[in-house]
């Protein structure tokens, strides 16, 4: 039995030294994946500057990494469970790492394009395999609930800090976003190569494999997503077409599953109404989180002209979620239990996106405080609950593939959320552009958000009072982190 199987297993609800070096480790990597995509954001403007390119384009720097990350995010979660999960996350943070660099080397858009569909592809792998290390090596209840609100505090802090250190690097030059991620993840895949359990040869799959499910899920995903980042350049009748198709493929992926003897996916898991109900809440609040950002981040460089330092330091407040969510959340969960600290969040969400919506072409930061902290608060009540919801319950055999799902809704989101607000500043904009987008352009944008909340509440409010009860977590300890080598 390995040290961490041995820490695990303990009767103390305590973290131990070595269970919290495996668990900076894991934070690490959705730390590195969430500052990563959101300190693109705050660097698009000068991406388009210096690569010349629309809006419509810039939009794919964005959706080709959700493309390659929703696409094949389910894919990569089970390939967690089936092929050996420390196998799969050390392969594709190596993947991350070498991608995450040839972008900071891109001299034309189409390269940059590429380099961030195939970062996507890696993250698709490493963060689903990343939550599923976490709720298999940690035993369910107490010690399980800790790790998940921690990890999760770290993938929630990693995309609010990433807006302020996306404004810093973005002031030397834009390609110091991509290099950054390049050092952390190096770091990291030390850490990681120490600490990862080995994989247990008994579980891994030893006879044959889904390949007829895998290519048919793989390509219905990256249809759906691409249909959806498509939606504002194309005509009707062809995202009717392509909506078609994915429906196509994906119907015939559950035709295959129901008669495979191996199946890629047991139908199943999707009885769990936490587990729908979650997916579905995850996928709206990842919208209008990333729909505001990129709303708000046009907004105060392009029509208020403020610099990416500026944007990146008016957005840090952002980040207060990094200290509530491991600190406040778990306190709160086993308080009030989860569905109730969602549901407060999400209303807090809509507060929030309406407070903004008067937005003023004068408006002072003062002005804007409010939603900032307010929805810093909100996302430290959603998104480590979110998570416990999605994969609570689940056979561990199978915690990949929930983590999967939950990260594919939250990717396809970030797609849906992007695309709908691109489309409606697009729209409303008279030069066809967001670049040339009015006060009112943005006003009209920012609903989308807004809506997108109020439908998450109402989604989460038919939750059954049997799911608001009490969760069980260790108490956190921030002094439990070990002063000594955890060699």
């Amino acid at each position: 039995m390995s040290a961490i199987d041995e820490a695990t297993h303990s009767d103390s609800d305590r973290l131990t030294g070595t269970q919290w070096a495996l668990l900076l480790v894991l934070s690490g990597a959705i730390f590195l994946e969430g500052i990563d995509v959101s300190m693109m954001g705050v660097a698009l403007p000068s991406i388009r500057s210096d690569l010349g390119m629309s809006t419509s384009g810039l939009q794919w720097v964005v959706s080709a990494y959700v493309l390659g990350y929703a696409g094949l995010v389910l894919l990569g979660g089970r390939a967690g469970d089936l092929l050996g999960r420390r196998r799969v996350f050390i392969t594709f943070l190596t993947v991350f790492l070498a991608f995450s660099g040839l972008g900071g080397l891109a001299t034309e858009s189409w390269m940059l394009v590429l380099a961030r569909f195939v970062t996507g592809v890696a993250a698709a792998f490493l963060t689903p395999v990343g939550l599923s290390i976490i709720t298999t090596t940690f035993a369910e209840g107490r010690r399980r609930n800790q790790a998940v609100l921690v990890y999760a505090g770290a993938g929630a802090g990693g995309f609010s800090l990433g807006m302020v250190a996306g404004g810093l690097l973005t002031s030397l030059d834009w390609r110091w976003v991509f290099f950054a991620p390049v050092l952390v993840s190096a770091v990291i895949l030390v850490g990681a190569l120490r600490l990862i359990p080995s994989d247990d040869p008994g579980r891994l799959r030893t006879g044959g494999y889904d390949l007829a499910g895998a290519a048919l899920l793989t390509a219905g995903m990256l249809t759906s997503v691409y249909t959806v980042v498509r939606v504002t350049e194309v005509a009707a009748w062809q995202t009717l077409l392509a909506v078609a198709a994915s429906v196509g493929l994906l119907a015939r992926f559950a035709a295959v599953e129901r008669r495979s003897a191996s199946p890629l996916m047991r139908f199943e898991i999707l009885r769990s109404g936490a587990l729908v109900r979650a997916n579905v809440v995850g996928m709206l609040w990842i919208a209008a989180f990333v729909g505001f950002q990129f709303a708000a981040v046009l907004y105060l460089q392009e029509l208020r002209g403020w610099s990416e330092l500026e944007t990146g330091l008016a957005l840090m407040v952002i980040g207060i979620d990094a200290i509530l969510a491991p600190l406040v959340t778990p306190h709160l969960v086993i308080r009030f239990g989860n569905t109730q600290v969602i549901v407060a969040g999400l209303v807090a969400g809509v507060a929030a996106y309406a407070a903004f919506l008067p937005l003023g072409a004068d408006w002072t930061y003062m002005a804007m405080l409010p939603t900032f902290l307010t929805l810093g608060v909100a996302f430290s009540l959603t998104y480590g609950p979110l998570t416990i919801a999605a994969t609570d319950g689940v056979a561990e055999e199978e915690q990949g593939l929930a983590s999967g799902l939950l990260t594919m809704s939250f990717q396809f989101g970030a797609a849906l959320g992007l695309a709908v607000v691109t489309a409606v500043l697009v729209g409303a904009s008279e030069s066809g552009d967001a670049a040339n987008a009015s006060l009112g352009d943005f006003r009209t944008a920012l609903t989308v958000p807004f809506a997108a909340t109020v439908l998450g509440g109402l989604v989460m409010a038919t939750a059954r009072k049997g799911t608001t009860g009490p969760v069980e977590i260790a108490a956190v300890r921030t002094d439990a982190l070990p002063a000594e080598s955890t060699a």
